[in-house]
């Protein structure tokens, strides 16, 4: 009877240690992510609850790894990222999961008027300047203020001059998680003379996991009536226009890829390649923190919904993926194997008159904040 018992309770175990929802091979190890660049260290950190992880690097204020359960519970990597600082510095696309910096997005010809100075800022996209110059804040190294299971605040010290923008900036950048299994990004800056700032994320995401396919099967909504047409270097025209009619309205989820057949006959969908375009929110009011976007991945059933206080998003489609990079698993970063969602002001709004103020001057705080929010869809 004994013997029966101990062989009913092994086979019991044996169940349900079967049915443990799996988790993802893991591949990151902090010890690639300790170095030095230019005499300042950086690290691997770690935010987690019961139900998300999110690995963080000091090396430009980086998401690396984000880890969700999907439908049947397992956990899965959303987040393209690399395996070891040597990677980053070396990649193709140098912007994975950074802090852009201090402009996101692009300035036309990396030229801009203020207080009747011109100022010229590096070119890196073609004729213009794009998220901060090639030694942007997503080639810093950031300070470490405090961190714990639950969040990280970063600051860094733009110094005048830098990437040719005016004025000494001083930046902090908080990531923390809670229970509504939501990753909050905050931002924060002063400056000691007025300058353009426009900081945002840049995490590459794939809710079916990091290099599992394309992401034209992703279902979006954006919560925008319009958005900015831009011309063939992607700087907008100073247009508002309205998405009705277009493959640009995404009000109500549809997937991503529906209406790239037209890219042949529609300019803004040529111009872009796809899909690379800012969309201005529907506000209830500025400054509020509405929803802006939902992604869901039908086949695993993860979810991600983007709140933020900012006025628009930058919606890509990995576009200009060509498989170059090879991420933390050992395989490529392929051709719209990934999206991007980046909450922002407009592009060029330092040249647009009609666009949401983007200058920051001193004695004022600069301060926003975004959620991205990961659920499983019902």
């Amino acid at each position: 009877m004994i013997l029966k018992k101990v062989v009913l309770v092994i086979l019991l175990l044996s169940f349900v240690f079967c049915e443990q929802p799996k988790k993802q091979e893991f591949v990151l190890k902090t010890s690639d992510f300790q170095t030095e660049i230019g005499g300042k260290k950086t690290d691997l950190y770690l935010l987690k609850n019961e139900q998300i992880e999110v690995y963080i690097t000091n090396y430009g204020a980086r998401i690396v790894s984000l880890l969700s359960p999907d439908k049947q519970g397992i956990m899965g990597d959303v987040v393209l990222g690399f395996k070891s600082i040597a990677d980053y510095q070396k990649a193709k696309t140098p912007f994975h999961g950074c802090i852009i910096g201090r402009y996101g997005n692009r300035i036309a010809k990396g030229n801009f008027e203020l207080d009747g100075t011109s100022y010229q800022l590096p070119i890196n996209n073609n004729e213009n300047h794009l998220h901060g110059g090639p030694e942007g804040f997503h080639n810093q190294v950031w300070e470490v203020v405090s961190a714990d299971d639950n969040s990280i605040v970063m600051t860094y010290l733009s110094k005048d001059g830098e990437m040719g923008y005016p004025g000494n900036l001083s930046v902090e950048v908080t990531y923390a998680i809670n229970d509504k299994n939501e990753l909050l990004i905050a931002y924060k800056a002063t400056t000691d003379k007025a300058t353009p700032i426009n900081l945002t994320n840049h995490a590459f995401f794939n809710l079916a996991g990091q290099a599992k396919g394309s992401i034209n099967d992703h279902l979006l909504m954006l919560n925008a009536d319009h958005f900015t047409p831009v011309d063939e270097g992607l700087i907008p025209l100073g247009e508002i226009r309205s998405v009705e009619g277009s493959p640009f309205d995404f009000r109500r989820a549809k997937t991503i890829g529906q209406d790239l057949n037209q890219q042949a006959t529609d300019t803004q969908l040529r111009y872009g390649g796809g899909y690379d375009h800012n969309f201005v929110l529907n506000k209830v009011a500025e400054g509020n923190l509405d929803l802006a976007a939902r992604v869901v991945d039908p086949k695993s059933g993860r979810q991600m919904d983007v709140y933020t206080e900012e006025p628009g998003i930058q919606f890509y489609g990995g576009n200009f993926m060509d498989g170059g990079d090879i991420g933390k698993y050992g395989n490529p970063f392929d051709y719209r194997g990934s999206f991007a969602l980046e909450t922002q002001h407009y592009p060029d709004s330092p040249n647009q008159d009609n666009f949401p103020n983007t200058i920051l001057q001193p004695g004022e705080t600069y301060q926003t904040q975004s959620i991205y929010r990961f659920s499983v869809a019902e």
